[in-house]
């Protein structure tokens, strides 16, 4: 597998976290891989083959040519057919939302064409010239121009929405939502409604992803041979806590993960993110 990730223009990178590519050459039978949650959608183009996801054990559908990528909230597979050949954008969790009047948890846990959400004409031009240029720094060029030419500023999102999210990052999710309310119930209840509306997730849904996040990484970079040192840096109640919920996150136990071949793509990304 080729992952690379690429850095956005400084006008977009408040909204973006990066392009990325992936290659991985044809292989017979390849075996399926576990989509986990990372907190951001992703705007995604098949340049290659086509690519499976899987709706249950034994039945699937093949993932739109070009395709955002909302929240996921159940992890799901997907294998490819084929050549793999990617290019892609992630964006920050409030980042999409500035492009599109669609609410954004309308698109999890699925894949929306983009067609659905710019128009048939403008999607399919933007499709062939994505797939028509010469390499990724002329597909990041038509992608900016393309996202910067859509960005609407009455389509932002609410400050505090941005406000808790930001905290949420910076915090690796640990961050109390009643101490950004200030334990105000009404506030709290009308965040988590504009919160679910612009970012897919609940503020704790987000919050437990991020916490996740931060220790896969540390488990990915062998920052720690022990998992309760893991639990103890991600503030989880306990080593059975963390163990719980990472199994929740990769339908794999941590001792398992790293070995489990299912897991190998997120793995990458992970790593490498």
């Amino acid at each position: 597998m080729n992952y690379q990730t690429f850095q956005p223009h400084p006008n977009l990178e408040a909204l973006i976290k990066c392009y990325w590519t992936l290659e991985v050459p044809v292989e017979f039978d390849a075996p399926k891989q576990r989509i986990v949650s990372d907190g951001c959608l992703e705007m995604a183009f098949l340049l290659g083959d086509e690519i499976k996801r899987y709706t249950s054990e034994t039945t699937f559908i093949l993932q739109p040519r070009s395709m955002v990528i909302g929240q996921i909230i159940e992890p799901f597979f997907i294998q490819p057919i084929g050549y793999v050949n990617t290019f892609a954008i992630r964006f920050y969790p409030y980042g999409f939302a500035n492009f599109v009047n669609t609410p954004i948890k309308d698109l999890s846990d699925k894949e929306t064409p983009l067609a659905s959400l710019f128009g048939e004409k403008v999607s399919q031009e933007l499709e062939q010239k994505i797939v028509q240029a010469s390499d990724t720094k002329e597909r990041i060029a038509i992608a900016e121009d393309f996202l910067l030419n859509t960005l609407n500023n009455k389509k932002t999102i609410d400050k505090i929405v941005r406000d808790t999210v930001d905290s949420l990052i910076s915090s690796s999710g640990n961050t109390s939502i009643n101490s950004l309310v200030k334990s105000d119930s009404t506030k709290r209840r009308q965040l988590e409604r504009k919160f679910v509306k612009q970012i897919g997730l609940s503020p704790k849904q987000l919050g437990k992803v991020l916490r996740l996040q931060a220790s896969l990484k540390m488990l990915l970079s062998e920052k720690s041979d022990k998992l309760s040192n893991i639990a103890y840096e991600g503030e989880y109640y306990d080593q059975a806590h963390f163990n719980r919920d990472f199994k929740e996150f990769t339908g794999t136990s941590p001792t398992a993960f790293l070995n489990d071949k299912n897991m190998a793509l997120s793995s990458l990304i992970y790593k490498n993110d």
